[in-house]
């Protein structure tokens, strides 16, 4: 089965097959060298200064690694404001909510891209820490553009907060802006690891600041351990074989631009094909992810008939989130895909269609 929702993917057979490596304790020096490998390997991706930067993982979902950050580095006395147009930028103001965080919430319709220039009017006329953005806004299939936001919050003096889960290791993120403090991200979307561990790229000078509201995520104390070569908590040992297998994979590759360039020929393979059979794109392909891009029902057809037809011929694909779940469909072209699956691909549409 091959899987084409966002996350978890379709897995490589080396990476498959690291997951069968020796059992270990998490309190040996074998698994704190299997950590230290995962967290230089991460900051490798973007080519970040360990000095400035570091990795730090956590045994959770890319939700958890969201979580983690928000909590955690939006100081007690801060203000967040989310820019939200999706699902997951919702999810950022419900995790505001359940920590009582000081936060404001500026929304647009998940089928638009963000307004700038509200949102600068926005940081202008309130006292805000910290903004919070999801790059890859995965409900519509939306590259929200991190840059321009980096931009507004750095002439503003307020630090930025990214959801990167289904954008990094893929997507251009431009870490050099002095604005960017976090990007949480996982390991089993564009990386192609397996689900169990995700992780906070941090500045070590915003972790300096952090608070102190949750427990299990304290996302300083986590970095404060593993830069000891320690862990406070039992982590997904076989998950983090995985991460670290699938980092090698992702450097062998070419590394980042190597899996952009990939999932773009993919992806527009995928646009071009659904194009011919009249099946069109949600938003425009240059507003969009490489990783994912959401595409309108065909006319008369409901998601279910769609998902169950083509998952017999072997492919998963993914609906429309909440409301747009009667109108949209998703397909990712992340994990280990070739362009022959997307022709088979394109061939079952096209019978189906017919």
């Amino acid at each position: 089965m091959l899987l084409l929702n966002p996350g978890p993917v379709t897995l490589s057979e080396r990476v498959r097959r690291s997951l069968l490596q020796p059992d270990l304790c998490h309190r040996e020096s074998e698994f704190f060298d299997l950590q230290d490998e995962a967290r230089k390997r991460l900051l490798e991706v973007y080519a970040l200064d360990p000095a400035a930067w570091t990795a730090t993982l956590i045994t959770a979902s890319g939700t958890g690694a969201v979580e983690s950050m928000i909590a955690s580095l939006v100081p007690a006395d801060g203000r967040l404001l989310v820019i939200d147009n999706g699902v997951y930028g919702e999810r950022i103001t419900q995790i505001c909510v359940q920590y009582g965080i000081a936060h404001e919430r500026i929304t647009g319709g998940w089928m638009e891209a963000p307004d700038w220039d509200a949102v600068s009017a926005r940081l202008d006329r309130g006292s805000f820490s910290h903004a919070a953005l999801v790059h890859h806004e995965t409900t519509t299939g939306r590259l929200n553009d991190l840059s321009a936001l980096a931009e507004i919050c750095r002439t503003r003096g307020v630090g930025l907060l990214s959801d990167g889960v289904s954008s990094f290791g893929a997507e251009p993120i431009d870490f050099a802006n002095a604005s960017l403090a976090a990007v949480a991200g996982t390991a089993n979307k564009c990386l192609h690891g397996v689900p169990g561990v995700s992780f906070v790229i941090a500045r070590r000078a915003a972790l300096a600041r952090a608070a102190q509201r949750t427990y299990y995520l304290d996302l300083a104390r986590l970095a404060r351990l593993q830069d000891e070569r320690g862990t406070p908590f039992t982590p997904a040992v076989h998950a983090c074989y995985g991460l670290v297998e699938a980092l090698r994979e992702f450097a062998d590759e070419g590394g980042r631009s190597a899996r952009h360039g990939r999932y773009a020929a993919l992806a527009e393979r995928v646009r071009a094909g659904l194009a011919d059979h009249g099946v069109e794109t949600a938003i425009p392909a240059g507003e969009s992810s490489v990783v994912l891009r959401a595409y309108r029902l065909p006319r008369g057809m409901t998601y279910q008939t769609l998902h169950d037809a083509l998952k017999a011929e072997g492919f998963v694909i993914y609906a429309g989130q909440s409301g747009l779940s009667s109108t949209l469909f998703r397909v990712s072209t992340m994990g280990n895909l070739s362009a022959g699956d997307i022709e088979r691909l394109l061939l079952c549409f096209g019978r189906l269609l017919e």
